[in-house]
């Protein structure tokens, strides 16, 4: 390894070991992580925004850190446990047979995705902003030698953001902000490759960072009613990294050799318009948002001397939700909060892998916040996720193979996944 991918690599172990952060099962639609404060899970992340009520605005709207005076940090804790099972329904072995392997268990887990934000304001004019965390992450691993092993055993994508953001109010109708995005991705895959006289397990670890950026508009029609929009950019990845293989028979040891891989992923654009109404003690906060999924079409993995490694067709398209939400302002110490959201997933049945066995998904949220002094604030959210039960019917060999890539069969995976999703937040805001 070159000194140069030395050091990227004990970068990116670094931020990983300071940040405690480990990819979770989406916790939304794709692979994105739904939530990144823990002040908005209890209201199932609606009206973000057009919030604007503490420092996560850099994620969510960065022109909303014209709504808070002097300077602030912020630091939330997501817990996300994600239970996914799979129902084998005339699943087959690569030789065409009736598999008799098991259902691979449950596929979920547990990850903490942490989030932090400092925002400062400059003058009357001006608010400088910083924000770190993981928008997205996917973590499922089905027992080894299950019905599907040759179609994916562990899949695992692990993101890191940093976000500086300027915000600027144009008066006292009109703010906007802008943000820069420097985005690290980490990706663990392993699977099994049929041949007739055994199944190596192949392991391939990939990694890169990405640059985007994010803008935001936020309009005070009157001091009761807010309507927030912001636009986060694609990201563009050149993943490198290595396959392995083990426990290959000798008289296929030729066949395959350990290398280095590449693959480029390009992670979606998103737009969302938010609105905030404040009637007495209540707040009602709803959104829009879109994802522009269909920037992943292909995984495609190739080996350093250009030969195609893997390729599996995902087809992805857009996706969107749509939340609603309120906040009860109990007293000056303390806060209710409640949510929804239905969140539609860019996976198409057809094409539904069992890296990523997403749903379309309703979301149900309560939350609370205590204002424990004039300067700090304790959130506490939970959410469930009721996701729909998915379809598969993978066949054992692509219909339609791209050229210089293998084809070798994988078995038809047919049955039904059954998933759900529960997310405990808790978050500290202190201003000073």
């Amino acid at each position: 390894m070159s000194t140069l991918a030395w050091k990227k690599r004990a970068i990116a172990a670094a931020i990983g070991a300071m940040t405690v952060t480990a990819a979770g099962s989406a916790g939304a639609a794709g692979f994105a992580i739904g939530t990144q404060n823990a002040s908005g899970l209890g209201l199932a992340n609606s009206g973000q925004a057009a919030a604007a009520e503490d420092a996560s605005t850099i994620w969510y709207n960065p022109a909303g850190l014209t709504n808070l005076p002097g300077r602030q940090v912020v630091g939330a804790l997501n817990v996300i446990n994600t239970s996914v099972k799979f129902q084998n329904n005339g699943s087959t072995t690569p030789t065409g047979a009736i598999s008799t392997a098991g259902n691979g268990g449950d596929a979920g887990g547990w990850a903490p995705p942490l989030s932090a934000y400092l925002s400062w304001q400059i003058n009357p004019q001006l608010w400088l902003g910083l924000g770190f965390g993981s928008p997205f992450g996917l973590a499922t691993e089905w027992d080894d030698g299950w019905v599907g092993q040759y179609h994916g055993i562990k899949s695992e994508v692990v993101t890191f953001n940093i976000n500086p953001t300027i915000a600027w109010k144009v008066n006292e109708t009109v703010s906007l902000g802008f943000g820069i995005n420097a985005q690290y991705l980490d990706a663990e895959l392993t699977s099994r490759t049929f041949t007739p006289l055994g199944s190596p397990l192949g392991e391939i670890k990939a990694d890169d960072w990405a640059w985007g950026w994010n803008i935001g508009a936020m309009f005070n029609l009157s001091p009761a009613t807010r309507i927030g929009i912001s636009y986060r950019s694609e990201l563009k990845y050149n993943l490198q990294g290595d396959v392995t293989f083990s426990q290959v028979p000798t008289a296929l040891t030729a066949l395959f050799p350990n290398s280095g891989v590449s693959a480029d992923i390009k992670l979606p654009a998103m737009a969302s318009i938010a609105l905030s109404q404040q009637i007495d003690r209540w707040q009602i906060l709803a959104d829009f948002t879109y994802t522009w999924w269909d920037s992943i079409q292909n995984l495609s993995i190739y080996r350093t001397n250009g030969t195609g490694l893997s390729n599996t067709p995902l087809n992805f398209e857009n996706s969107w939700r749509v939340g609603v939400g309120a906040n009860y302002q109990i007293n000056n110490e303390w806060k209710l909060r409640f949510g929804t959201a239905y969140d539609t997933t860019p996976v198409q049945d057809a094409f539904r892998t069992p890296r990523l066995p997403d749903a379309d998904r309703i979301w149900l949220a309560v939350g609370a916040q205590w204002r424990f002094s004039k300067q700090g604030a304790l959130d506490f959210g939970y959410a469930h996720e009721f996701v729909d039960d998915a379809s598969s019917n993978l066949p054992s060999v692509d219909p339609a193979p791209v050229a210089g890539f293998p084809n070798t069969p994988k078995g038809a995976l047919r049955g039904t996944y059954k998933a759900n999703v529960n997310i405990f937040g808790v978050q500290l805001k202190y201003s000073f």
